[in-house]
């Protein structure tokens, strides 16, 4: 596997994680128990910050260009889907930040995160079992390479050295909180 398949993956990972933590978050609120609004507000803040402008800024502005120069059509096919899918998550997560902007709708805010939650488990395995071994087949090592760096350098420039690290210990201490 490739390092830019494998960096991918990896945030794959901590991204279930968070759905994780998340799905949690919605059984409390099911059962009407209390959840902190920060508690939220850090979930939303990092499904925007490391999913979205991280993660899928990579894929979005370097892996799909380059499957797209390979050959793999943008439109009608495997990208676009994935591209609709990133769309449809930016609205789930704006609806949950718009349920805890003022007065908490935790009704409103479950509902968005369990849609949130079933998309991004299912964009995930479509990635990682379909996209991701496309990429790796159609793309050479040099390209993969390059792709790699690439990230690296988006990374650095998107959510800045040691942000990441940041992002996790916060990711650690909702687990400490909702998970064991």
């Amino acid at each position: 596997m490739s390092k830019a398949v494998e960096d991918l993956k990896k945030e794959h990972e901590a991204i279930l994680f968070t759905l994780q933590i998340l799905d949690k978050i919605v059984t409390l609120i099911g059962k009407r128990a209390a959840v902190s609004k920060e508690d939220m507000s850090d979930l939303i803040n990092f499904l925007k910050e490391f999913a979205d402008k991280c993660h899928h800024g990579k894929e979005e502005g370097i892996l799909f260009p380059a499957m797209v120069s390979a050959g793999v059509p943008e439109k009608g096919g495997p990208i676009g889907v994935m591209l609709s899918e990133h769309v449809t998550g930016r609205k789930l997560i704006s609806n949950m930040a718009a349920a805890i902007s003022d007065n908490v709708d935790y009704n409103s805010f479950a509902k968005s995160a369990e849609e949130y939650i079933g998309l991004l488990r299912t964009h995930i395995h479509k990635e990682n079992n379909i996209l991701f071994p496309m990429a790796e087949k159609i793309l050479s090592r040099t390209k993969l390479e390059e792709i790699y760096a690439g990230f690296e350098e988006h990374e650095e420039k998107v959510i800045g050295k040691g942000r990441h690290e940041q992002l996790h210990a916060m990711l650690g201490k909702l687990n400490e909180k909702y998970l064991t």
